[in-house]
């Protein structure tokens, strides 16, 4: 019996929509069993000669501001990389100016080396597949430091946020920039607004599968269980998370519309 599928028809129905109200973050917070540690080895992969270059390290043109889409990004550009800037533009994230539906997604980040904190305040940003509202909504995949750092496992870097733990945590020392490479398929509704497939990712961090054509039980929620709205094609967006965390960076992004 696949139960995987039973619960994503469940939370479909609105199953557990009843009591939300009193729904804490802990409920969905899953602390083992751990992933296995895997050592990553070192790689960079240029952008293919069909990709779209969202960032090559020059300029910001494709993206702007998520609280505002009318103004630039605001985030730090220097050295090749940029940098979360929480006090750029009412302390948003930023997002693709073109929407996408299915594509390949290569992504370079990394927190730095002097990192503190611990737990989900240590170098947290999220790469959202697609946001399908303004703030925080939409399809995560988490960014964290989750090298010895320990948190809830459906949390940590490589996990679809408070749903699905990654198959390994291959996480690079703070410092070390480190790989993703996703393949994400929108999900398609039916004309009633009903799920008629389901969203799925398959990801590797550092070249390891951290998601194997996993199917989402809808966008991630910091409280509550996840449940489909319908949507179109969305945009992608990364994630100012506004902890005191020291800020993240981000290089050579590119997509291949699929």
């Amino acid at each position: 019996m696949n139960y995987r599928i039973i619960l994503a028809s469940l939370l479909t129905a609105g199953y557990f929509t009843a009591g939300a109200q009193n729904a804490k973050p802990e409920d969905t917070e899953v602390w083992s069993p751990e992933p296995k540690v895997v050592t990553t080895g070192k790689s960079f992969i240029d952008a293919p000669s069909d990709a779209i270059v969202l960032f090559d390290g020059k300029n910001l043109n494709e993206w702007v501001s998520s609280a505002d889409n009318s103004k630039p990004s605001g985030w730090t550009l220097a050295d090749g990389a940029v940098t979360v800037n929480k006090a750029a533009n009412g302390g948003g994230g930023i997002v693709t100016k073109r929407k996408f539906t299915n594509y390949q997604l290569h992504l370079e980040w990394r927190v730095p080396a002097n990192i503190t904190g611990e737990g989900q305040g240590r170098g947290n940003s999220g790469l959202f597949l697609a946001q399908i509202a303004q703030g925080d909504a939409g399809y995560e995949l988490q960014i964290l430091d989750s090298y010895k750092n320990k948190t809830y496992v459906n949390g940590m870097a490589g996990s679809i946020y408070k749903q699905f733990p990654p198959l390994a945590n291959a996480t690079k020392a703070p410092g070390e920039w480190q790989t993703y490479d996703v393949v994400w398929t929108a999900p398609i509704f039916n004309e009633d607004g009903s799920v008629k497939t389901p969203a799925k990712v398959t990801a590797f961090l550092n070249g390891v599968l951290v998601q194997n054509n996993t199917e989402l039980l809808g966008p991630s929620l910091y409280i509550g269980k996840p449940s489909y709205k319908k949507h179109g094609p969305a945009p992608i967006y990364l994630q100012s998370h506004g902890d005191p965390s020291e800020p993240v960076s981000f290089r050579n992004i590119w997509v291949r519309e699929l």
